[in-house]
């Protein structure tokens, strides 16, 4: 896990000065794991972001914005009723374990002042935030419940006493001396970097990887050396936030990482790094562990819709046969008497043939010649009559096809809300049943929740990220003359640039934002159209999100990632 005891304890440092003896203004619980804090600090604002998400777990300053449910959770409202208004007066990490403690000043229910405890515990599947009021070491309550069933250990539930997870016993990275790092390697069992993991404190295999690099040939003049110069600026808190992306994987160090071939991005502080490196890989996660059942069954209509065309097109194929069931017909209906019941097959003259070449017309020996013309007229008939019914079945499933693969594209970049857009979406236009709960549907007049984005000029860009968004931006929202863009031939969000003559610079920032919110995410030369609204239209009875459009240009981009963390609008 990259977020070790020695991430932990660089963002510590940068909540003790950012934090410490600010006031907490408001509690926020936007999802399950999830806590927002704000907090009034050195004349300042603050989000603190605190998760104990199974695959995200992390704490960090954020300026992200999140949406909160109706209701607040049960132990949101807790935390409010203790913590609201209250002075953090000490943050600290507990040595170099993932755990960090915030001791809250707070006044109790009769409004003596009193100490309370809110700890976090970073630890994978195992994360958890907890109150616990720290005179009776007593546990409040926790964001994860744990019983004595699931954890002998400790029980992790209101009015039990707290206990912190089971010490490691391993070196402290910044106390160890030479002679003591090589006392706990064995260089004959090789693994070293294994090894350090198990037996130092606070580092994971990132770090000691780097270590066994740095080091080359790993023995006993190598590892000692490389280890110190990696501890040494963590030492003097001498730390290099980075962001590295290699092959398609992005990792975040608080130091260089030699080992990892890839481009390597500088951040001013941890909280920035963290801020950056998780922005939308939980939401993304949260979004298809909400989503399954959705994204599943619209694969399955993609998947239905693929067979089917394969099946219009043989039978179009088929049906291109008619003429030849018509030349049948009029050949044996000409040769007449020359045929007669039982007989398999009949060959004859093709009069239609300049050279006067001969066709063998299969027959159904339990017909007479008169019966056997007339089903090849018959066939000739319904052939003829399916070609423009099978070409209005295919063109009707490519569109299915394409409308499906649009929404797939869009879970991409969706947010819970905009799944639920989907689900009303598909449930609108008949692929699902309305759920039915005995309550009265209500109307919803909430306009779609869009994205927007301020270019480097100062302009505002907005992004619509499922059909529902893409009409409201498009259809309502956007005035005639403002720049619309799309991908080219490629499913994607619609993107308007409020503006009606915007930079070349605009110009290019809101066509790499199209990119990214497209199917060609992680390709690079994207094509990207843009025009004005007024040359963009929807077909009569078409599918949501469709439009037709002339007059545009194309220019050419590759998505980064990057720059839609730098102009979204917070």
């Amino acid at each position: 896990m990259t977020f070790d005891g020695i991430v932990t304890k660089a963002v510590t440092e940068e909540l003790i000065d950012i934090l410490e003896h600010g006031r907490i203004t408001k509690i926020y619980q936007p999802y399950k794991y999830d806590l927002i804090l704000n907090v009034r600090s050195r004349s300042k604002n603050h989000q603190l972001l605190i998760s104990a998400n199974p695959s995200y777990a992390r704490i960090h300053i954020t300026k992200e914005t999140y949406e909160n449910p109706k209701e607040p959770p049960m132990f949101c409202m807790l935390l409010r009723k203790h913590l609201e208004g209250s002075i953090i007066e000490k943050i600290e990490q507990d040595t170099f374990e993932r755990v960090i403690k915030f001791y809250i000043r707070t006044k109790n229910e009769i409004g003596d002042v009193s100490l309370k405890l809110l700890i976090v515990e970073i630890m994978g599947k195992h994360s958890n935030i907890m109150l616990v009021d720290h005179e009776k070491n007593m546990i409040i309550d926790s964001i994860k419940h744990v019983s004595s069933a699931v954890n002998r250990h400790r029980t992790i539930l209101p009015g039990f006493e707290y206990v912190a997870p089971p010490k490691q016993m391993k070196l402290n990275p910044l106390a160890i001396t030479e002679e003591t790092l090589l006392q706990k390697l064995n260089f004959n069992q090789g693994k070293i970097a294994q090894q350090m993991v198990e037996q130092i404190a606070g580092i994971s295999n990132l770090f000691a990887n780097e270590v066994v690099h740095r080091a080359g040939l790993c023995n006993r003049a190598t590892i000692p050396k490389a280890f110190f110069s990696m501890i040494e600026p963590i030492k003097n808190k001498d730390y290099q936030p980075q962001l590295i992306n290699a092959d398609g994987k992005e990792y975040f160090y608080i130091c260089n990482l030699s080992h990892i071939n890839g481009k390597v991005q500088y951040f001013d502080t941890i909280n920035e790094l963290l801020d950056r490196y998780y922005f939308g890989k939980a939401e993304r996660d949260r979004v298809k562990q909400q989503a399954n059942d959705l994204e599943r069954f619209i694969k399955n209509e993609w998947t239905k819709n693929k067979k089917k065309i394969k099946k219009l097109e043989n039978a179009l194929q088929e049906a291109k046969k008619a003429d030849e069931f018509q030349l049948y017909g009029e050949l044996l209906t000409a040769n007449m008497y020359a045929a007669s019941k039982g007989m398999k097959e009949i060959e004859v003259v093709n009069y239609y043939d300049e050279n006067g070449a001969t066709v063998k017309i299969p027959l159904d020996p339990l017909k007479t010649p008169s019966e056997n013309a007339q089903a090849y007229f018959t066939k000739y008939q319904k052939l003829k009559k399916s070609v423009e019914f099978v070409k209005e079945q295919i063109e009707s499933t490519k569109e299915e096809i394409a409308y499906f693969e649009n929404l797939l594209q869009q879970f991409e970049s969706a947010s819970p809300k905009d799944i639920e857009e989907i689900r009303e979406e598909l449930t609108e236009q008949g692929y699902l049943k309305m759920k039915k709960n005995g309550k009265k549907v209500q109307q919803k007049s909430q306009k779609p929740t869009l994205d927007y984005y301020i270019s480097s000029d100062g302009d505002e860009i907005i992004v619509g990220k499922n059909n529902k968004q893409n009409e409201y931006l498009t259809n309502r929202l956007a005035r005639r003359d403002e720049i619309w863009l799309h991908t080219k031939d490629i499913p994607g969000s619609h993107v308007v640039i409020r503006n009606e003559s915007p930079s070349e610079q605009t110009l290019l920032e809101a066509a790499k934002i199209a990119a990214f919110f497209s199917k060609a995410k992680n390709s690079s030369s994207v094509p990207v159209d843009y025009t004005r609204i007024r040359y963009v239209k929807k077909p009569s009875g078409a599918k949501p999100g469709f439009v037709i459009y002339e007059n545009q240009s194309t220019i050419y981009v590759t998505p980064e990632e990057d720059l839609i963390y730098k102009l979204k609008k917070k």
